[in-house]
């Protein structure tokens, strides 16, 4: 029960981080934040390009929605079984 609700908390966190990598990713390529270099250096160090840290952003959205999804079913085979 305990990793149904790790799992649910860490969906969460991914999902979150997801979507702020990925509006920071367009806000580089589109230079919302400033200069295309300068933003790029600042607010994702490391990254060779906007489309990186874009693509990352989009894997962690993947992935929180399918670990929320599997902490869902965990939940309603939990309610099902009546231990919760």
């Amino acid at each position: 029960m305990i990793f149904t609700y790790l799992a649910k908390i860490a969906a969460w966190l991914a999902l979150v981080v997801g979507a702020f990598q990925l509006v920071t990713g367009f806000g580089i390529a589109t230079e919302f934040f400033g200069p295309y270099e300068a933003a790029l250096a600042r607010y994702a160090p490391g990254a060779p390009n906007s489309g990186s840290v874009i693509d990352r952003g989009i894997y962690k959205l993947i992935i929180a929605i399918a670990l929320g999804t599997l902490a869902e079913i965990s939940f309603r085979l939990l309610k099902m079984r009546g231990e919760q």
